[in-house]
Formats: C-alpha cells, structure tokens, sequence
C-alpha cells in the first residue's frame, strides 16, 4: 500500500473517481482514491442514471452541462461503453407559472450554452406516443440528455485515473484523519497510513462521519428516494421491433415524477412530501449495496397522476422498487469546495442528482485544488454557504423539504418556510408588528417587505392550478396570507414602490443586522490588510472604504467595508450570506506570527440603517454627536451615542440616500430601535425591507456577489476602478489586473433601460443579443421606482457597451429593446448621499 499522495480522496461513487479522474487528467498522477467496499457500493449502484440539464443555478447548470459533454468521450478513452442513452427530455408544463420558470430558465440556458427546444402538446405526443396530453400547455426538451449507467461510468472514470498513473485502494476503511503542524495530513485506514498535502471528502451518505473525524459538521443527510420499475409492455416492445426511437425521458414537472422507458417496461421515480431523512447518524459500518423497505403508500398519488398521464403504466405490474438513500443539502444543491477551517481539505459532497454533477464538480475542483481557483463562478455550491447553524435538527427538516420541492415551481421570491424561524433579531417582534414579510438569510429572518395593516390575500387571489404541485405563497403558522410569488411583478410589487418612494420622500429604518461582521486587530493589521485587499486601507481613525479580495487572476472573491475603528483595529462589513465564505478567506490568510487578530462579531453586533431626506433630523433628537456633512462627512465613521445606548454610526448605506449604519451591541437593539422610532414620529418614519433596498441599489447601478462580481469576471470588466488602489506594489489580485489590461478585458459590466416592460422585469440570467447576436447576459435586474423605469445591469461583450447602444434582452421569452445607458441613473452625482 502507498505511504504518501498529493491527493487521498475518500469514497469510490461516481463522485469520488470523477475527483480522481479529473486530478490525474490535470498531470497529478500521485493521487489515491480510498473505498471502503467496492466502487459505486453506496447510492451509485442504485441511482437511475438520468442526466438533467434542467437548473436554474448558474453554477449547478455549468457543472451538468459539462458533464453531458464529457461522458460520451470517455468510451474512446477509455474503450468502456457507459451506457449513455441520449434519448433526450421532456418536461410538461400545466401550468402559466410553469410555463414562466421554463421561460426564464431557458434564458440561463442560451447565456450557458445549453440548447433548449420549446414543444407543443401536439409535438410532445408524437415523440411520447404512450402518453395523453390533457391539461398540458407546453414542454420544453433538451435533446442532448437522457441517461446512462452509472456502474459504467464510474468504471470508465476508474479506468481513466488509472491509466493517467492514479491508484484506487478498494476494500479500505478510512479509521482517522489528522493535520500534522506542517500542514500535511495523515489519513488512517484499517490497512496502514498515508501521508498527503490534499484530502477530498466525497464519501456520499458517509459525509458527516467523515467530515466528524476532522471536526467538520457537514451540512448533509441523505433522504430516502424510491423509483419503480415495470414489467414490458407491449405497445414498447412493439415499437422495439419496429426499430423506433426509444421515447424521451418525460417529466411531469407539476406532479413531481420523472418517467422513462427500462428495458421494455417503464421507471416511474417521483419525489413525494414525507420522504424521510435517514442515515442520520450515518450508514452501518458494513452498510453495502444497501436499500430501504419499500414505502409504496407514500407514492400513491404520484403513481395516480402517472396513469392518469401515461395509462400504460396502470397495465403492468411492478418488477422492483428501489428505496435507496439519495445525499441532500438544505437547498438541494451539493457542497464542493474547500472545508471551512482546515486547509487542504475539501468537500465533493451532498449530491442529489450526483451522476449528472459528478463530471463536472470533479472537473471543477480539480481546478480548486491545482490551480488554486475555480475556472467559472462555484459560489451556489461552494460549501460555506451554510454556517454552524446548519447543525442535525435543521438540516433533516430542510433537507426532507428540499427533496420534496424538487419539481417545484422554483420562483425567483420564493422563501422555504422549513426550519423557520430560526435566527431572529432583538427587533423581530417589533418588525413583525409593523407588517413585516420575512425572507431568510443564512438562517437569519429579514423583512423583504411590509404589507399594510389588515392586508392579506384570498384563495381566489392566488389562483392556484389544479395540480399537485401548486404552492405559489409563503405559509406562516398563525399568519395571514399576504404574498403571492411570481416570475412576474406581483401583489407586493406596489408595496414595495410605495416603500421606495417613502425613504426618497422622508425617513426609513431597516434592520441589516445579518451583514457578516469581524474585527482585525493587532501590530500587523495595517500592513496585512493592505496586502490582501484591493483598495488603500484607511489611514485615519474614522475613514470608511469599500474594498474587495481578489483572486490571483483578478476576480473577486469577496466585497468588505473597512471601518478603522482604533489604531490598529479595522471592523470589517461584508454580505450575510457570505459570513462563513469571507471569513474563511481571512483566517486563512491570518498570518502565522500571531501579529494579526481576528474576532467574529456577527452574533455580537446588530445593524439598524436609517435613510432619506430626514434622517439627519430624526439622528439630532437622541444623539448629542454633530451630525453636519463638516463634521460628520459621507464615508466616515464615530462612535456615537443614541440615548444611552453607543453604537458605531458610519455614513454609507445600499441605496443611495443620505442616512447611517448603526452597528451597536446586540442586546441594545431594541432600546435603540424605540428611540429612533419615537424620533422619527414627527417625520413619519416607516420600516422598509430588502426588496426595496435592492430596487434602490439597481438605480445606483451597486454591484453584488455572486452577480456583478465573481471569479469568472475580472474586476476591471465588473467596473472597480475606483475601488483598486494601483499604487499599492502588493496585494492579491494585482498582477492578474496588470495582465488583463494588457490583454484586454472580456466583458464590461453596463446599466440598461428595458423598454417595453408591462409585467415581468428582468431578474438576471437573461440573455441578451444585438442584431440576433447573443452579446451578453443580464446579472441583475428589476424596478427603479425613483426613476420610474425597468432596468438590469448587465455583462456585455466591450464593442456593444458604449453608451446609447441598442440591444436586445429576452424577458420569460419576450423580446425587449434595452438601451445602454450612464451608470447611477439615480443622482449620479451622489448629491443625496452627501447631503
């Protein structure tokens, strides 16, 4: 047995030796993968092998796609048939709003690259003659899909690591890991040790044990999934023998239940409400080719809709169910990426739709770990997206309603409501009792936005479809409803303008206490932050700047605002989604001489914004502090007192008004919500919410990860000049910037004017074209309710961004004409901000 690697990767799925396969095809042959029974022993073997490009994550779709692409290559390689069968798919559409998600989704596609035909029921019935077409408006149909063995391409991948010099140790359990002060690591397996610079976790249903060994609380637990297969039917067989085309595998979207032919019978697989988590505390440490008792009460309504659809399927009998354990994460999509905490350790793990994914996340953390970055922007499935509060309790309530809202309709606004609500504000109560419909970030509750007192909607309001997927709103134990979600404006979209036009016209509060806070300290601080961040790090005590962390080439990792608080001590704001992810860049990045602190004070300190016209006025009347732009300019900040209660006010906010943050001590939120608001009862003071916070910021043109900024864009090509200190002879990112504008920048971010619009602003991801050119795609987009028009930002190609060019951009399948035009269509001049 091998007594050292550069990589030990951890588990022989279909994962695990596409990790394997894509390092060795990288040039790092020295690679070992470790199986503790036989490759494709834990779900592989008895996934049904369907590839869907279908995904409305950008980072999800680029991984699918990918995969599509590679696995037909492998037999030349490899001499091994896979098994691919690329008999396209259909998703059916009974719905408008079904209609809607595969609009929008097939915008993603065109800006991915991922070819997508639009079917009439007419034209679906001719390639799915078995099935019946009532009720069904429209499909769409990738052709280059459809499915494939899983036992043989996890064996073609195995073939090809090996022959590019990769080891594969079968029939070995990994007994322990450990890091040694140099930084290798040791993992300890029933047959001996090895010693390497990597270990990779993708271990399938084995995740959290694995990931317990090194500390880690892996944010997966896998859900029971079952799927049946028939005996022959006839009406296939006959259409065997006559040499036609196998039909495609059909997906009745609004019934939850995938279909396909299987040798001469059919595989019905729903996803049904009340699959249960399992493997809690992990499998049995002999678990192999293991399944669970059928549970065929659960699906009886799925398999009704599936006759109902296709009554063939009622003709046969059942040949097998196959209940077998499918990993999960909270939002459904996998964790690949590097391990919060713990250097060279990376997660390839929580795969619900693994064989499609395998090919491209092994691809693409090869990439991680070789080269140092990712090659496209991995951020919806880098694993520090889920923080500590991600723990056994939440992740088996979110993770059991991921499974089930598979085949939901996956709204843009749309908010799960399991495992809710889980982190709440001082001021949660106070927020609620104004109106207050909460989004939740990172496990906090956010107000999106407020409705009026007494206001709810009635079933008649929310038109729901007649089908068994129809939830199209938020439900809140004890509460009205009050939202209906939409790929469209909706009924909240007046209340949200109304917001909008309040903060412009008088005084807003908000509640931003989920922004990811730390504090950098010590007799390096200084110096250290100047080498990491782009922008020149505050020199007096009381300056504020915005500064990013860039990758080596250029790209941005993170976004922070850099508050000198003291001498040597900077507090740093960044997004709250991001916490776990920007805080992992800079306690890795610490140096090791102890000469830089880091203190986390999310959970410590709580943020309340205060913004528009009045809100110098509503600050006068409980703080005793100058507030005049002489002594108190924009872009600065003081330790302040309001009432009794000190906070730190900086002068910046999201939106473009003159107004303050107010970072304060947690437990004072509410002593000091109450002042500001018994202040501001003269000026009208109202809450608003995110919803409005982020129409204001699209009219400012303000940028936001992992939209405008990402890895895959430079930051000159997002628009950060202004943010780069280039006289600075060091800091990460700073040779990639010199090197791209030699080369000339790829894309440049522009804002647009969508003319046209009646219902449906764009929301980002849209394609869009000049001359039937696609040109670029939209990263963001919405309503500008102070400037009274539809606008997006967008990443087009630099010939077609001057200003006044007219484009193209295609809204849930509408054309528009969209003008570039000068950034910050709101008081480009910052006159509000610095008033």
């Amino acid at each position: 047995m091998k007594t050292s690697a550069r990589v030990v990767v951890i588990g022989g799925g279909v994962v695990g030796v596409s990790t394997l396969y894509h390092l060795a095809k990288m040039g790092w042959s020295d690679v070992v993968l470790i199986e503790r029974k036989e490759l494709t022993s834990g779900s592989t073997w008895h996934a049904a092998g369907l590839l869907p490009l279908f995904n409305l994550s950008y980072s999800v779709g680029k991984l699918h796609q990918y995969s599509v692409d590679l696995y037909p290559s492998l037999e030349a390689e490899t001499d091994l048939n896979v098994g691919f069968s690329r008999v396209s798919n259909i998703r059916l559409a009974n719905s408008p709003d079904r209609m809607d998600e595969y609009r929008y989704y097939a915008g993603v596609a065109k800006t991915i690259g991922v070819e997508v035909n639009f079917l009439t029921p007419e034209q679906v019935h001719e390639i799915w003659p078995l099935a019946q077409m009532d009720g069904v408006l429209g499909a769409i149909q990738h052709p280059a899909d459809g499915y494939i063995q899983p036992a043989d391409l996890t064996q073609a991948l195995a073939k090809g690591a090996r022959q590019r010099g990769a080891t594969i140790l079968r029939n070995t359990t990994v007994t322990g890991i450990t890091q040694k002060a140099n930084g290798e690591w040791v993992v300890a397996t029933d047959q001996g040790e090895i010693t390497c610079e990597h270990v990779v976790s993708a271990s399938g249903s084995f995740a959290r044990q694995t990931g317990a060994m090194v500390g880690l609380d892996v944010p997966v637990i896998p859900v029971e999934h079952q799927y049946i297969v028939t005996e022959q039917h006839p009406a296939i067989m006959e259409r065997r023998a006559k040499g036609l085309p196998e039909m495609g595998v059909l997906r009745e979207s609004d019934s939850s239940w995938y279909m396909r032919e299987e040798a001469g019978g059919l595989l019905l697989g729903p996803y049904e409400v009340g699959a249960p988590a399992c493997y809690v505390k992990g499998p049995a440490a002999n678990s192999e080719y293991e399944l669970f008792p059928d549970a065929l009460e659960r699906l009886e309504p799925y398999i009704l809709s599936a006759i109902e659809r296709v009554p063939a399927f009622g003709e046969l009998g059942i040949k097998k169910v196959y209940n077998g354990a499918i990993a999960y994460t909270p939002d459904g999509s996998p964790i690949v990426g590097p391990a919060p905490g713990l250097k060279n350790f990376w997660l390839n793990e929580g795969h619900s739709f693994g064989i499609t994914a395998a090919g491209g996340a092994g691809w693409q953390l090869a990439h991680w770990i070789v080269d140092g970055e990712p090659t496209i922007d991995m951020m919806g499935v880098d694993p520090r997206r889920f923080g500590t509060y991600a723990d056994e309790g939440y992740l088996i309530e979110k993770n059991e309603e991921a499974y089930a809202k598979v085949f939901t309709v996956h709204y843009p606004d749309e908010e799960r409501e399991a495992a809710r609500p889980l982190r709440q504000t001082p001021c949660y109560d106070r927020m609620k009792a104004l109106g207050a419909v909460f989004g939740s970030v990172f496990g906090w509750e956010r107000p999106n936005w407020f409705a009026p007192e007494g206001y709810e909607l009635s079933e008649a309001d929310l038109d729901k479809p007649e089908t068994l997927l129809n939830h199209n709103h938020p439900d809140v134990p004890g509460a009205p409803i009050r939202e209906k979600w939409s790929f469209r404006r909706s009924n909240y979209f007046e209340h949200v303008g109304n917001e909008c036009r309040h903060v412009t016209e008088k005084v807003g509060i908000q509640d931003m206490s989920a922004f990811a806070k730390c504090l950098i300290s010590g007799p390096g601080a200084e110096e250290w932050l100047g080498k990491l961040l782009s922008n020149a790090v505050p020199k007096k005590i009381g300056r504020v700047s915005l500064s990013y962390l860039l990758t080596p080439a250029g790209g941005v990792r993170s976004e922070f605002t850099v508050y000198k608080r003291g001498p040597q001590s900077y507090y740093l704001v960044s997004a709250g989604a991001l916490e776990a992810h920007d805080h992992d860049y800079l306690v890795k990045a610490l140096p090791a001489d102890g000469s830089v602190k880091f203190e986390r004070l999310t959970t410590a300190m709580g943020v309340l914004v205060l913004a528009g016209p009045r809100a110098r006025d509503v600050l006068a009347k409980v703080t005793h502090t100058d507030l005049s732009n002489e002594a108190f300019p924009w872009l600065t900040g003081k330790r302040i007192s309001i009432g009794a209660a000190p906070c730190d006010a900086l002068r910046v906010n999201f939106i473009g008004e003159l107004g303050w943050e107010f970072h304060h001590p947690i437990e004072m939120q509410n002593y000091i919500f109450d002042k500001l608001m018994a202040a501001g009862a003269e000026f009208d003071i109202k809450p608003f919410g995110i919803r409005a916070m982020t129409s204001m910021a699209l009219e400012k043109s303000y940028k936001l990860i992992p939209r405008e900024l990402s890895v895959e864009y430079n930051a000159l090509e997002s628009g950060l000049e202004r943010f780069i200190s280039m006289k600075k002879p060091e800091f990460v990112g700073r040779d990639g910037l010199l090197a791209k504008q030699e080369a000339g920048l790829s894309w440049k971010l522009v804002t647009l004017e969508v003319l046209g619009v009646s219902d449906a602003d764009a929301r980002g991801s849209e394609a869009i074209y000049r001359d039937g050119q696609l040109v670029g795609r939209a990263t963001s987009g919405g309503y500008g309710w102070r400037v009274a028009k539809s606008l997006a930002l967008a990443m087009i190609a630099p010939e077609h961004a001057e200003i006044g060019t007219e484009l193209e951009i295609s809204i849930l399948g509408a054309p528009h004409k969209a003008v570039v035009i000068p950034d910050s269509p709101f008081d480009p001049e910052n006159t509000a901000l610095r008033s």
